[in-house]
């Protein structure tokens, strides 16, 4: 059961959290959140306006996998995973099974259920999608977990782990600059330059 929450301050513009923080139910009732709120430890994680790379390459991934998913699994974009009581990331992208959305009105799916979590990583957001973010996936048993980074001129470089079932922690299994062949969760050949539009794009604007 959640716990209420103490009143808020005079003037405060954010909900205060009750002793020993937020709960993934509470991430469903708290009035007006902004879009895309995470639940991380208990502490409520806001996101900040996202960049043109960041956009473009969350779409990429969300189509270009979307069109090659084999029957049974799904792929969701900017929705939230259980892991547990006190955390509920929003992956920018997830392959799941199909079977876990049981109706219109879910807001989320249960960690178990990933076979792939993607992180579009901006500057307010590397040290969880480098460092927290992995642990939680990796407790959570997702298989695969990939982040993907903007080496600064707008290309995507792609950091592909994959969870070691000895350790339960995730290693290495490649990083892709142009192209990104790979075959789990399912097979994918990806052209990686076509994330961005050519360097010409703003002409016709």
């Amino acid at each position: 059961m959640s716990v209420e929450p103490e009143p808020q301050a005079p003037g405060s513009r954010w909900p205060v959290p009750p002793r020993g923080g937020w709960t993934a139910d509470d991430l469903d009732q708290l009035p007006d959140l902004p879009p895309h709120t995470e639940l991380i430890d208990g502490s409520l994680i806001f996101v900040s306006p996202q960049t043109f790379f960041h956009q473009r390459a969350v779409d990429f991934f969300n189509w270009r996998l979307g069109a090659a998913v084999p029957p049974g699994l799904l792929v969701l974009r900017e929705f939230t995973i259980d892991i547990d009581w006190q955390n509920r990331p929003e992956p920018d992208v997830v392959v799941c099974h199909s079977k876990v959305i049981l109706d219109h009105e879910q807001t989320r799916i249960p960690g178990e259920s990933v076979l792939l979590a993607i992180e579009v990583v901006s500057k307010e957001s590397r040290s969880r999608d480098r460092e927290t973010k992995p642990q939680k996936y990796a407790r959570a048993k997702i298989q695969n977990y990939w982040r993907v980074e903007n080496n600064g001129a707008g290309e995507a470089i792609v950091h592909v782990f994959k969870l070691d079932q000895d350790t339960g922690a995730y290693v290495g299994a490649g990083i892709f600059h142009n192209t990104m062949k790979v075959s789990a969760p399912f097979p994918v050949d990806l052209d990686l330059t076509t994330i961005m539009p050519r360097p010409d794009f703003t002409d016709d604007l």
